[in-house]
């Protein structure tokens, strides 16, 4: 199934004269004021910055009537009305993987550029292999261009997988001009290169993994997948930071970015949208790490639910939404006596800062105060949540383990704190209901402007205005 014959034949017929016949010349830029010079130096001769020289290729003027990589890449020359463009020729292509499908929004894009960073051994490489042969197995033609390991570590981890190696076809190679012509010969609909970090182009001098090299490189191959309508997937390298190695134009010249939340001593791996022009942003991926790969985790509501035997102090579940799906997790607080003159708060998978301004707002607007307590807050399962909607059912954790009191464990909680002791809304809080009450739950507890008509079979909804409403509501039921 070639679902871009027309785009590649194109540019098949046209790889003659789209390849650099010579070394493209090059030019160093100064990152501080933009100061374009012929050799590099040690110290910017305009503004005076050390060390902001970067090396750069210089734009080629193609001749006129042979267009080079720069050409019509992104469409046909001149101005053209919105209404006379096919929008449903971006449509997606399942891969084979839920997961994986879900976060790119439903697939894979012609032309599309999806980049996917992580820490060393998460998975990356794996889920790339995986979706590979997946991608062969519904007919697309896969290319996996490795540039770390040798072929034969590729194909020993595709039978330790239990992949099919047949039709499976891979390219030891770290030269993006011959990465680029062999796969303009080979017409792949999908192209694989791990990683971005390793590849190089002829036309600079510097070394692989170096800033010019990364941006060059994934400029060509992004210029390469616009032009021939391959999907090309490049994986790159993190920083101890946990931002993506290079420059970070990097993320603003393809099309999606996806990164491994997780770590990799985990069994769940999380793999978020961070940036999506064919999808949603912000949505999740979830996969288990097997003994045959990563799984996708269709109900990923059951693994961040520890379903306590008893009741817990400082436990409750709340409904958060990523990306399109609603989904339960759990919070879990630990209120203890400081011997510090300055208590902890340490808050994972939740923002500290909001957790201070939270217990502010606790104190101020409903009189109870934790100044002399350390308190720890976690989110279950290692998800990071990034919603409002966790501060109400942070701060019911925070004063049930304070209070040495547990809730209900068939209450759900959700819903935003403002600084002056309100409740404001979230959005879609009928899906947030109903994802409850299909997991069982009869107890609800939101604001009161997302109450809704039509309840839930089974649920009760208890609508609140204010903090003090929300404390009642669970520690003082009348």
């Amino acid at each position: 199934m070639q679902w871009h014959d027309g785009a590649l034949s194109r540019a098949a017929s046209a790889a003659h004269i789209n390849m650099p016949s010579t070394r493209a010349k090059t030019r160093y830029t100064c990152t501080s004021c933009g100061t374009l010079t012929t050799k590099w130096m040690g110290q910017c001769p305009d503004c005076g910055e050390w060390n902001s020289l970067e090396e750069t290729v210089a734009p080629a003027s193609a001749p006129a009537g042979r267009p080079g990589w720069s050409g019509a890449a992104a469409g046909p020359a001149g101005v053209v009305d919105a209404a006379t463009v096919d929008a449903q020729a971006q449509h997606h292509q399942p891969s084979g993987i839920g997961e994986l499908d879900r976060v790119l929004g439903g697939g894979l894009v012609i032309g599309s550029v999806v980049l996917i960073g992580g820490d060393p051994g998460i998975g990356k490489s794996t889920l790339l292999l995986q979706a590979a042969a997946s991608l062969r197995d519904v007919g697309l033609t896969p290319l996996y261009v490795t540039g770390e390991e040798s072929l034969s570590q590729v194909a020993l981890r595709a039978r330790r997988l239990g992949l099919v190696a047949a039709g499976l076809k891979l390219l030891a190679e770290t030269n993006v001009e011959r990465i680029i012509a062999l796969a303009l010969k080979e017409r792949p609909a999908v192209l694989v290169v791990d990683s971005i970090q390793t590849v190089y182009t002829e036309s600079l001098q510097s070394a692989p993994g170096s800033v010019a090299q990364v941006r060059e490189s994934a400029a060509r191959l992004t210029r390469y997948a616009k032009e021939s309508g391959t999907t090309v997937f490049l994986v790159g390298h993190v920083t101890k930071e946990g931002a993506l190695a290079g420059p970070r134009v990097l993320e603003h010249m393809v099309d999606a970015v996806l990164y491994f939340e997780s770590e990799s001593d985990e069994r769940y791996r999380v793999v978020r949208a961070v940036k999506n022009r064919y999808g949603a942003a912000n949505e999740l991926g979830i996969f288990a790490m097997t003994g045959e790969g990563l799984k996708g985790v269709s109900n990923p509501s059951a693994i961040f639910l520890s379903r306590h035997d008893d009741h817990v102090p400082g436990s409750v579940v709340m409904v958060t939404r990523e990306g399109t799906r609603p989904m339960l997790v759990e919070l879990q607080a630990l209120v203890d006596d400081s011997p510090l003159a300055n208590p902890r708060r340490v808050a994972v998978g939740l923002e500290q800062n909001r957790l201070a301004m939270l217990l502010a707002v606790l104190h101020r607007h409903a009189g109870i105060a934790v100044h002399g307590q350390d308190v720890f807050v976690n989110v279950v399962g290692g998800v990071r949540i990034t919603e409002t909607g966790a501060d109400l059912p942070l701060l019911l954790s925070v004063l049930s383990s304070f209070r040495a009191r547990a809730l209900d464990r068939q209450l759900v909680v959700f819903g935003e704190v403002g600084l002056a002791g309100e409740i404001r809304p979230v959005p879609n809080g009928e899906e947030r209901l109903q994802a409850a009450a299909q997991h069982g739950f009869v107890r609800a507890i939101v604001p009161a402007a997302n109450k809704i008509r039509r309840i839930p079979e089974g649920l009760q909804l208890i609508a609140v205005r204010r903090l003090e409403d929300a404390i009642d509501a669970v520690f003082n039921p009348g």
